[in-house]
């Protein structure tokens, strides 16, 4: 199973609305501002229940034959140490390898029979189990989620096998080097605290866990009150509530004790990893963000959005709307951006990852234009502008929300972090009250004269030191 990171980033409106042309006899229906707020307030609203174990049920009815539901756990490898790094990736591997009741060919075939589909993923601040089926069968599914959620049979066998399985993972994650520089972007930009862990762990970790470190963090962390039920699709919530209730109604507290909130600590640092055998350098520069439920996440979503991405196959040269897309596609060198949001319960980080051909020294100039376009999102950002990335803003998220399981994840996601699903219409009235100010405001506090991290790899060759990095940090934004 995969391990995801929770990164938002902006994403190109020809990547959300189809490129397909309509006909002179098929014009599309002029939806107006009236309308679009209107739906907004027509979504059948998110039902909330807790069971007396202290479980908390959430789902959204949606008129479709089938449906999501999954479990939403308050657990990933921010809870870990040094000496049990990877243990909540390598138990997410294991659950499905057949229960007390199951064995793993049962529990497969059971699936397939259904023909439904079963998948987790490990983040640093959250562990999800769901299954996507039809909604006759979500009965069926929550006990198998159920199963493996409290009966995990934690085989010594399939520990050894799965070792070797993660060990793989990892050589393939190696060779997306994305991924490998917001992981290194984590460990110095958090050094010293759990937020620097990799997700999956050191090797001498995979090594090592034994299967009393895997109960170990079960009986620590998968508590009742740490887990989220959420669903989407044909299933009314009086019906899911008692299906929760037979299936998780028996779960008991059996870790007491309030597990300490581990701290998370920013560190402005450099790490320049040289690679010559790679043709390109990828850098990533990135600042503290806000947390998830910080006022100020809205104003950085849409900073986020005014820069944008790019990659120089797209083309569009002068006609790209992004501002920072045209400066980058002018200067020749860079290959690619993205600009990205990272964000936990209580801090996030907020910055632009780029590929960069060193040639003709092209890494210094390419760092220098994003620190020039944080100044300009501070001092010259025009409303027409502004507008324009709240509506691209609006558009993605609203992207996001499309089919039960993207519905489910949004449900079970916002339960942890908020402790509510937050209603569409407020999200766009957020989105909508950002304006010049309040823009001004966050890059200002997050961005003007701090301390970045910076992350470059590859052919790093130019890349600027620490000291002249920090110093345009602070430079004129007035």
């Amino acid at each position: 199973m995969a391990s995801k990171s929770l990164r938002l980033a902006y994403t190109p409106l020809r990547n959300v609305i189809s490129g397909s042309r309509h006909s002179s006899s098929a014009i599309a229906p002029i939806v107006t501002s009236d309308s679009y707020k209107k739906s907004l307030l027509n979504i059948n609203p998110t039902e909330t229940t807790r069971l007396s174990n202290g479980i908390c049920i959430a789902s959204e009815y949606i008129d479709t034959p089938t449906a999501t539901v999954g479990l939403w756990i308050d657990a990933g490898s921010r809870w870990e140490h040094e000496g049990n790094n990877g243990v909540a990736h390598f138990l997410e591997h294991l659950v499905f390898k057949g229960t007390a009741n199951r064995s793993q060919h049962e529990l497969e075939l059971e699936v397939e029979n259904m023909g439904a589909h079963l998948n987790a993923y490990t983040s640093r601040e959250q562990t999800v189990y769901y299954a996507k089926c039809f909604a006759k069968d979500v009965d069926r599914s929550m006990n198998i989620l159920a199963d493996i959620l409290q009966n995990p049979k934690l085989d010594e066998g399939a520990i050894e096998r799965e070792r070797h399985v993660i060990l793989r993972e990892m050589q393939e994650v190696e060779t997306q080097l994305q991924e490998v520089i917001f992981d290194h972007l984590h460990t110095i930009a958090y050094q010293g605290t759990p937020l620097s862990y990799n997700i999956l762990g050191p090797t001498k970790n995979i090594k090592s866990i034994t299967r009393n470190d895997l109960v170990d963090y079960i009986s620590r962390h998968y508590q009742p009150k740490n887990i989220y039920i959420a669903a989407a699709g044909g299933i009314d919530h009086a019906e899911l509530v008692k299906l929760a209730e037979k299936n998780f109604g028996a779960m008991a507290t059996t870790q007491e004790d309030s597990i300490p909130f581990p701290p998370a600590r920013f560190s402005g640092s450099l790490m320049n990893y040289r690679d010559d055998d790679n043709p390109f350098c990828h850098v990533a520069l990135a600042v503290e963000g806000c947390g998830w439920t910080n006022p100020d996440y809205f104003p950085l979503m849409v900073a986020n959005t005014l820069i944008g991405n790019w990659n120089r196959a797209q083309g569009g040269g002068r006609n790209i709307p992004s501002k920072f897309a045209r400066k980058i596609h002018e200067m020749g060198a860079g290959q690619s951006f993205m600009a990205f949001n990272t964000c936990y319960k209580d801090t996030g980080l907020w910055g632009i990852y780029g590929v960069v051909d060193p040639a003709n020294d092209g890494i210094r100039p390419f760092i220098m234009a994003i620190q020039s376009e944080f100044r300009r999102l501070y001092r010259s950002v025009s409303p027409g502008e502004i507008q324009r990335a709240k509506n691209l803003l609006k558009t993605y998220l609203l992207a996001q929300c499309d089919g039960t399981t993207a519905v489910c994840e949004d449900i079970g996601r916002q339960m942890l972090t908020y402790g509510r699903r937050i209603p569409l219409a407020e999200i766009d009235s957020r989105i909508e009250a950002v304006d010049q100010q309040s823009l001004k405001k966050v890059m200002a506090e997050y961005v003007y004269d701090v301390d970045p991290a910076l992350v470059a790899l590859g052919a790093t060759e130019g890349t600027p030191d620490y000291g002249l990095l920090r110093s345009l940090m602070s430079g004129p934004f007035e």
